[in-house]
């Protein structure tokens, strides 16, 4: 398939109810309203994917470009496309997950992270602290920086209150993340999140929850599951 052919594949595959829950959610126009369902089976007959990704993202298009978060080849994108990607990205969905996923699977997550992280602009920061959560999730904990990781907890006590929306929900999931999937931090990520508290987040005219941290954790440790590393960071 041509990019062409994909998205008057996706336009055809629209719906105005779906549409409806996205703008909700901070999609912004243009989109089709496309269910990820949907995308996950046009993903199937999509062949040389990685050109087609690129191309697709810069449409503009809400649908296509998460369509190619999903169909991209992580580790042929350069620091210049994820970069461009994060800046160009249109909805808190495609900054905190297509972008940060691809990123996290790509060999410049971490530079790419640190980076974004110290940002002023609120969507590149929250994209920063989200990538961080993908990488400790797919990454073996003999191959992360366990100290740096450590240093990043011991902040967020402070940042937190004083940051913006979105980054206090990718801060609090970064939390969650260090907690589940990082064995020696377990423990530290639960004594932060007791300290911190439940964290608010406006999230507009939505039914969304922002989880606990610590609740979030403490399940996980029933389930016999921290330390458990994810096979993907995109989904």
């Amino acid at each position: 398939m041509t990019t062409s052919e994909i998205l008057k594949e996706l336009e055809s595959l629209g719906q105005e109810s779906i549409k409806r829950v996205l703008l909700k959610h901070g999609v912004n126009e243009p989109l089709y309203g496309v269910k990820i369902e949907d995308l996950k089976k046009l993903q199937k007959k999509i062949k040389n994917g990685h050109d087609i990704a690129l191309e697709l993202y810069k449409s503009g298009i809400y649908d296509a470009m998460y369509l190619a978060g999903i169909i991209a080849e992580p580790e042929k994108m350069t620091a210049k496309d994820l970069q461009a990607w994060a800046q160009s990205a249109t909805a808190p969905t495609l900054r905190e997950y297509t972008v940060a996923g691809v990123a996290a699977e790509s060999k410049h997550g971490m530079e790419l992270a640190m980076k974004w992280i110290e940002s002023k602009d609120e969507g590149i920061a929250s994209t920063g602290w989200a990538t961080l959560s993908n990488v400790v999730s797919i990454t073996d904990d003999s191959k992360l920086e366990i100290p740096l990781l450590k240093e990043l907890l011991k902040t967020i006590p402070q940042q937190i209150d004083k940051s913006p929306n979105r980054v206090k929900s990718s801060m609090n999931g970064f939390m969650i993340a260090v907690g589940t999937y990082v064995t020696e931090l377990n423990e530290l990520a639960k004594q932060t999140a007791v300290k911190i508290g439940k964290v608010k987040v406006d999230v507009g005219d939505t039914a969304c929850k922002v989880p606990y941290a610590l609740d979030y954790i403490e399940k996980a440790e029933g389930r016999n599951s921290i330390g458990k590393k994810k096979k993907t960071a995109r989904c």
